[in-house]
């Protein structure tokens, strides 16, 4: 016999924590369901990123992401401050060092000031002032960004949803999803449950769940490995703020950088190659499952036509230290082969549509009785709040 909620999430990444969060704030005596497929929550990208709090500098201004990355870092903070969570606004440097970052840098300016940032420029004099080991022909100081544990937020997140009287059930991997005029039917190997209302926060999954509702797929995950190295302890204070390169603004990445950590540590990444398996963190993971549905998808067969000798650069860096490292020393050039030490990745869920374009901005799909969040990229940790908050409102609609 089928259990009955008035909310099913699937999905407890941080998007998922929020949303199961907001919906038992917004909807008092709702009952909540919140499934995932791992023994705990934010096992994949929740787990397995930078703990940067963005402020929004980067993206298009009137876009999901642009309004709530803002309203994200503000609530990240003060949800932080409130539940004891510590974290730092140590600020953003964004370092140009040639003519063409120099022009890039002067479109940030301009996307900042239209929302509602404050970038500061400083020529290559202040920059050395403040930073004295990082070089560059000019930079932007964004000081809201900051950096955190999310993993410890989306800890805090379940926590308070189940104080609240949410249901949460681990190790529960949906391999069925009927949506019906009234209820909709979510069905694990062993339990079935009925909800008024779904809400899918699937991550790397995302498409596969949005198939198996019956949802029109005109995209398709595809995933990103992100590759880090730590420095060693004596390198720790190498910088005071987050150093980046301006990116480039034709790719969904920023570029390798260098990022303190809540936990003490500098780290230095991401790369971005294409993963051969959407869950697997090593450099030789590999899911057949996954590399033949990517073979398969035309859209991916032009991503790699397009950003062929991108794409050859990072996979070079990711398999070459020193390649890793001449990027690094753009903008460091105190850094040595010897500080690249334990590594470390990351995997993110890119959507790519069919046409080979990537998506951007979060994207949504919603049906009668589900909605699916199906690209949700960077920023999504630090605007996971309003993203629930959002997707709370759409559903109990």
């Amino acid at each position: 016999m089928s259990e009955h909620y008035d909310f099913c999430v699937i999905g407890a990444g941080i998007v998922g924590a929020a949303t199961a969060w907001n919906l038992l704030r917004r909807n008092a005596g709702a009952s909540v369901l919140l499934l995932e497929k791992e023994q705990q929550a934010g096992v994949h990208q929740t787990g397995h990123n930078s703990g940067v709090i963005h402020a929004g500098i980067y993206y298009e201004p009137g876009s999901l992401k642009a309004r709530l990355c803002r309203r994200g870092a503000a609530w990240t903070k003060t949800f932080a401050a409130e539940n004891g969570i510590p974290f730092r606004e140590c600020g953003k440097l964004l370092v140009a060092t040639d003519e063409t970052e120099l022009a890039r840098m002067e479109q940030l300016v301009e996307r900042a000031t239209r929302n509602g940032l404050d970038a500061e420029r400083l020529d290559a004099a202040a920059l050395r002032e403040r930073e004295p080991l990082i070089d560059g022909a000019a930079a932007l100081f964004i000081k809201e960004t900051g950096i955190i544990d999310y993993g410890q937020v989306t800890e805090a997140l379940v926590r308070q949803a189940q104080h609240m009287g949410g249901t949460v059930v681990t190790g529960a991997r949906v391999v069925e999803i009927a949506e019906r005029a009234d209820a909709v039917t979510v069905s694990c190997a062993a339990r079935t449950w009925q909800c008024r209302k779904l809400i899918a926060c699937a991550g790397l999954q995302s498409d596969r769940v949005a198939r198996l509702a019956g949802l029109p797929t005109d995209f398709q995950i595809v995933p990103f490995r992100g590759e880090y190295y730590r420095l060693p302890p004596a390198k720790a204070g190498l910088v005071a703020h987050l150093i980046y390169p301006v990116p480039d603004p034709d790719l969904p990445f920023l570029g390798v950088h260098l990022s303190p950590t809540i936990g003490g540590d500098l780290t230095v990444g991401p790369s971005a190659v294409l993963a051969l398996g959407r869950e697997r963190y090593s450099t030789f993971g590999f899911d057949a499952r996954d590399v033949w549905e990517m073979l398969r998808f035309r859209g991916m067969r032009k991503v790699a036509k397009a950003n062929f000798g991108t794409g050859l650069r990072e996979m070079r860096n990711a398999a070459w230290k020193r390649g890793y490292l001449r990027a690094c020393r753009k903008y460091c050039p105190s850094l040595e082969l010897s500080d690249l030490e334990s590594k470390f990745s990351g995997v993110r869920a890119q959507a790519v549509m069919n046409d080979g374009t990537f998506v951007h901005d979060f994207l949504l799909r919603t049906t009668p009785r589900m909605v699916h969040v199906v690209n949700a990229p960077s920023p999504a940790a630090t605007s996971a709040l309003p993203i629930g908050e959002m997707i709370a409102e759409r559903a109990a609609a």
